[in-house]
């Protein structure tokens, strides 16, 4: 059995900000998955000195770790008090309080708003002779959806885009400088974001409204309201989470349907596969590479013994793609029997905004294939940048043209 030195983390908050070095090059980063495939096979429980972490590539082995939070905490410590960092008894009080926001009954009532955004969007975008899907579609079309839900002002929609970038970001490389730099800026824009809204807590503490922020500052949890900490933790978690997943589902499934256009052309004879389309993206092209969890205890997984305190980090894009689990893994297949991806997360972190990124990606994408005869590669020299995230999976730019009806 592998051991590990008994000692904590050097710092368990930025271990999933830090890539692995199989992963410096751009090429990879667009494409990580035979990487994976090869570390499943060779390594797939391995501590990783350099980043001072476990690494979990195996399905079952990432399943178990999402599902027990006792053995696997949330906690870390970082700024903001968020239920994305909480074990229960108190994530399960917090969590209630939103959940009734987002689900799918919830989320059903705001559809006929995502299809006018979604319709105002495109367009805007019919100008163009290239469409950038990131800043023209699936950038904007989730920003603006949950500035409307949580109570911040839409004309602030490029602010808000920007700052959650950055609370995604990771480091370059895994230099002390990278990660150092990269902490900063975390930093500055968790400050900026938590100033913006405290002021919009202070306008809805004298001014209440029907959105989410007022819903949050009359909730109680065992007779208390919630402390500016809380509420400023629940703003941000739902501000990046429910933007930066969503616009890389979106342009992850046209990215895909661009690179095979067979399977688009399929589509677009069968709309009723658009579901089904984007559970497959999920699965083959996850907005989510990573999730970050702490050993709660010592405990033996895969054949290597993770000491108490000790950073784990269970990769969710390697485990979709486990052939254990899915036939075929390395194909995009729309008809599968199901999908039991771990895209959104597994037991009690499961994404709350799931039923919400699915509405809106299925909207999206009926749109985009209803209005157009075809969507493909912009035919030009820019190619294709990485979202500087390791547990992001995505890109900065999606330049494409589609021929509208």
């Amino acid at each position: 059995m592998t051991k590990q030195a008994a000692r904590p983390a050097k710092d368990e908050r930025y271990a999933n900000l830090i890539p692995m070095k199989e992963l410096q090059f751009e090429k990879d980063r667009l494409f990580p998955f035979p990487i994976y495939e090869k570390l499943r096979k060779l390594s797939p429980v391995r501590y990783d000195k350099q980043r001072d972490c476990w690494d979990v590539f195996k399905y079952d082995d990432v399943q178990f770790i999402l599902k027990n939070p006792k053995l696997f905490s949330s906690k870390r410590g970082i700024q903001a008090e968020s239920i994305l960092i909480m074990d229960p008894p108190k994530h399960t009080k917090l969590r209630a309080l939103v959940n009734k926001s987002f689900t799918p009954k919830a989320v059903k009532q705001i559809e006929t708003r995502i299809k006018d955004v979604t319709a105002f969007l495109l367009q805007e975008a019919r100008q163009k002779d290239t469409i950038d899907m990131i800043d023209d579609i699936a950038g904007p079309l989730p920003v603006i959806i949950i500035a409307e839900m949580l109570g911040a002002p839409i004309e602030d929609r490029h602010i808000i885009k920007t700052y959650s970038d950055v609370l995604v970001s990771g480091a370059k490389d895994s230099s002390d400088k990278a990660v150092d730099d990269m902490v900063q800026k975390r930093r500055d824009g968790h400050a900026f974001l938590s100033n913006y809204f405290r002021d919009i807590l202070l306008k809805r503490r004298a001014h209440p409204k029907e959105d989410l922020i007022t819903m949050l500052l009359q909730s109680e949890v065992d007779g208390e309201y919630l402390t500016e900490e809380q509420l400023l933790g629940f703003c941000i978690l739902l501000l990046v989470a429910g933007n930066e997943t969503t616009t890389n589902l979106i342009a992850n499934a046209v990215r895909y349907i661009t690179e095979d256009t067979a399977m688009q052309q399929q589509i677009r004879q069968n709309t009723d596969y658009i579901p089904n389309v984007i559970e497959e993206t999920l699965r083959y092209y996850p907005p989510v590479q990573a999730i970050g969890r702490v050993a709660a205890e010592d405990i033996a997984l895969g054949g290597a013994l993770i000491k108490k305190g000790s950073s784990v980090i269970s990769w969710v894009a390697s485990a979709n793609r486990d052939e254990a689990k899915f036939s075929e893994p390395d194909r995009f297949i729309i008809n599968r029997s199901s999908y039991p991806h771990l895209s959104f997360g597994f037991g009690i972190h499961f994404c709350l905004g799931a039923p919400l990124a699915r509405l809106e990606a299925n909207i999206a994408l009926s749109f985009l294939l209803s209005m157009s005869a075809y969507i493909e590669k912009a035919d030009d020299e820019q190619r294709l940048e990485a979202i500087p995230s390791p547990f992001v999976f995505g890109v900065k730019h999606l330049p494409v043209r589609i021929e509208f009806k």
